[in-house]
Formats: structure tokens, C-alpha cells, sequence
């Protein structure tokens, strides 16, 4: 039998500029936000719109700027850990913001000049009205002083540099804060990737454990049907031998349509169950006799296909072969509450005696019980249990606690 192999969708393959949207829409976000900031500023003047004109240079400039900041940590660091992101979009803003310095310097003798007055009142009692370059004193009974303020061009070399120094240091904390922004989205979105893949792996794990416990019954119960068909031909009981045969192709063909993964309800569970116990009364007909009592809200109750098998197979191993008694094996289904319900399988002396059964009845709970607790992990974790024990009247019983979960 060939075993299906557990199928994951592939990995999303992140390319260098994947998040270019993001980068393009966090931009235009800090900078609308800076331009608004600069309207209001412009609007409370008297000459506003020279102000806004001067300013989208600047915006213009400083947009291209963050986006080479974008690509330089893109193209640099792209793959690799926040650390080596955070350096490199470090040096990127302080590039940037030695550029948007120099490049403000620069232009501030091309901008347009303001026709917007600044006029105060000197402590000496002159008043001083400063528009665009030049600052005019007014003084009582005296003609105005007017001064003419040199522009960068004009101003010796160090002085220039200290000017965009500090225009370059006022910059650099607004593209750390961009820098800071996107780095901080990358760690999210690299966070909840990991998160996301070991949930994947956890899941892969838990669908390859219950398809492994899933596929340890067939084998199991293989041998042993086999093993009690060549018993009955042997001892030359053909007719039941072939009854036998055609209950094993319908259990079979049965049971190896399910998904191993996948569940069933409690109806289809125990219809499985009396596929195999047909096959079993075939060997033992005065022997076994079968009573099987599951109330109908229960019958769409989600379960585990197969679980029940090892379970079933223990009580007829320990309760019917060993012994020249007849034995009743009992599945019963009742509800705890309105959200658990528990399974009982059970093998008694059909007429009592507490020394009817062998000892070895209590001794099947190995390899088939540990199969069943490890389902009802993997499938429920602490939500499920598996108990067993014998009886007080004599007997073998097994009860298994389990969620009640249906379809709807």
C-alpha cells in the first residue's frame, strides 16, 4: 500500500523589491504629513503660496531621498537580519540627510523670495521689519536703516558648512524616523512569517503523526484476520472461512477509501466495527455475541476513523480466543454534557461469573492502547482521554472521553 504523501503549499518566494508598495505608501505618508504641516505654517502668513513653492522642492527632494534609502536597505540587506538592516538604513539617513543639507544651501539662492513681513519691536525702540533678505530698522524722526542680508553664495566656505550641518542634522532625524517605521513593519511581517511557518510544521507534524498511528491498525489487524482465517480452513470450516473473506473485502475496501487523516462520525465508526466483528463472529459464532447501543444525537459525533479498531481487537484477542466461554463485547456511546460524550468497549462472561474470562484479559493494553491515547492527543490534546480496567463483575473495559464535535 502505497502511503500519500503530506502535500504543503509552497513557501511565498519574497523578492528584493516585494514590498515596494509598502515603501511607496509609507513615503508618500510621512511626507503628505510633513506638506500639511508646512500649508498650515504657510496660511498663517501673508504670503503663502511662495512659502508652499520654496517647500515642494524641498518635498521633492527629500521624497527621492527616502526612496534611496528604501533601495539601499532593499538591494543591501534584503534576507538578512534586522541588525544588518538597521545599519544599513543608519548610513543610509545620514547620507540623506548630509545631501538634503547641502542641497538646501545650495538652492536657498535660487528659492523665491517671500514678500511676507516679520515686523517687532527692538528693546531699543526701533521697529524691525525683516522681509525676504532684507531687514529694515525704522526709526523715530530718522530715515529707515535698511540692511541687505548676504546670501549663501556669499558667505565664506566654513560658514556654509555650518549652515547645512545644521539644516543636515534637522533632517537626519526625520529619515531615522521613516527608517525606524519600515524596519519595524519588516520585523513584523518577518515575525508573524515565522510564526505563521511553525505553525505549518507543527501541523505537518500532527497530520504525519495521526497518518503513521493511523496506518500501525491496518497491519495489526491484517495479522490477525489472517491468522483466524487459516484457522478455519484448516479445521476444514470452508463456508465460514469464505464468509469470512467476502467481510474482509468489505472492511478492507472500506476502510482504505478513508483519508488516514481525516475524521468520521460515530455512525460510520461503528459501522466499521461491525464489518470487523462480522468477521470475527464468523470464527466464534457460539461464542461471541455482539451488543452495540449508541443514542442517535450522537451518530454524526466526529472521531478519528479507525479509532476504535485496536480497541475492539484487544477485547476479542483477550476475551474470545482465550476462552471456551461465551463472551458479549459491548461498544456503547453515551453524552456527558452538552460538549462530551464517552465511548465504552467492553468484554464480559455472557452469564456472569467473575472467573469466567482468563487473566490474560487484562493484559491488552499494550501497543493497541497506546495507538488510541496518541490519536486522541493528536487529535484533541488534553481534551480527550483513554481509561481502562477490569471490571467489578468480570470483564475487560476500555472509555474513551472525547469533545463532541459534528459537522454542523
Amino acid at each position: 500500500m502505497t502511503v500519500p504523501m503530506l502535500m504543503m503549499p509552497a513557501p511565498a518566494v519574497r523578492t528584493r523589491f516585494g514590498d515596494w508598495p509598502f515603501a511607496v505608501k509609507s513615503i508618500l505618508g510621512f511626507w503628505i504629513f510633513y506638506a500639511l504641516t508646512v500649508v498650515i505654517r504657510a496660511f498663517l502668513g501673508t504670503d503663502p503660496w511662495t512659502t508652499l513653492e520654496n517647500k515642494l522642492v524641498i518635498i521633492g527632494i527629500g521624497v527621492i531621498l527616502t526612496g534611496l534609502i528604501y533601495l539601499a536597505i532593499a538591494g543591501f540587506a534584503q534576507g538578512s537580519s534586522i541588525r544588518r538592516k538597521t545599519i544599513v538604513a543608519a548610513i543610509g539617513s545620514t547620507v540623506a540627510s548630509l545631501v538634503m543639507g547641502t542641497a538646501l544651501i545650495t538652492l536657498e539662492d535660487m528659492m523665491h523670495e517671500s514678500k511676507e513681513e516679520f515686523r517687532f519691536q527692538a528693546r531699543e525702540g526701533f521697529t524691525v521689519v525683516e522681509q525676504g533678505d532684507q531687514i529694515r530698522i525704522e526709526r523715530t524722526a530718522q530715515e529707515p536703516l535698511v540692511l541687505t542680508v548676504p546670501k549663501m553664495g556669499e558667505l565664506d566656505p566654513m560658514r556654509r558648512f555650518r549652515y547645512a550641518l545644521d539644516a543636515s542634522i534637522v533632517w537626519l532625524f526625520f529619515f531615522i524616523a521613516w527608517s525606524a517605521f519600515y524596519l519595524a513593519n519588516q520585523a513584523q511581517v518577518e515575525a508573524l512569517g515565522a510564526e505563521r511557518r511553525l505553525a505549518d510544521a507543527e501541523s505537518a507534524a500532527q497530520a504525519a503523526q495521526v497518518r503513521a498511528l493511523r496506518y500501525q491498525v491496518n497491519p495489526h489487524f491484517l495479522f490477525n484476520t489472517l491468522n483466524s482465517l487459516s484457522s478455519l480452513v484448516m479445521t476444514g470450516r470452508t463456508d465460514r472461512a469464505e464468509n469470512m473473506l467476502l467481510a474482509l473485502s468489505t472492511f478492507f475496501r472500506t476502510s482504505l477509501s478513508l483519508d488516514p487523516s481525516a475524521d468520521v462520525s460515530l455512525a460510520e465508526e461503528i459501522d466499521l466495527q461491525r464489518l470487523y466483528l462480522d468477521i470475527e463472529m464468523a470464527r466464534f459464532p457460539d461464542r461471541l455475541t455482539v451488543e452495540i447501543d449508541a443514542p442517535q444525537d450522537l451518530e454524526q459525533a466526529r472521531m478519528p476513523a479507525l479509532l476504535l479498531q485496536p480497541i475492539v481487537e484487544n477485547a476479542i484477542k483477550y476475551g474470545v480466543s482465550k476462552s471456551r466461554k461465551a463472551v458479549v463485547i459491548r461498544i456503547e456511546a453515551r453524552r456527558l454534557d452538552s460538549n462530551r460524550m464517552t465511548l465504552e468497549i467492553s468484554n464480559r462472561p455472557k452469564h456472569g461469573g467473575k472467573d469466567e474470562l482468563p487473566a490474560a484479559t487484562h493484559e491488552g493494553t499494550g501497543l493497541g492502547l497506546v495507538n488510541v491515547r496518541q490519536r486522541l492527543e493528536a487529535r484533541w490534546g488534553t481534551r480527550a482521554s483513554c481509561r481502562y480496567g477490569p471490571m467489578t463483575a468480570g470483564g475487560f473495559k476500555v472509555s474513551l472521553i472525547m469533545p463532541v464535535e459534528t459537522n454542523g
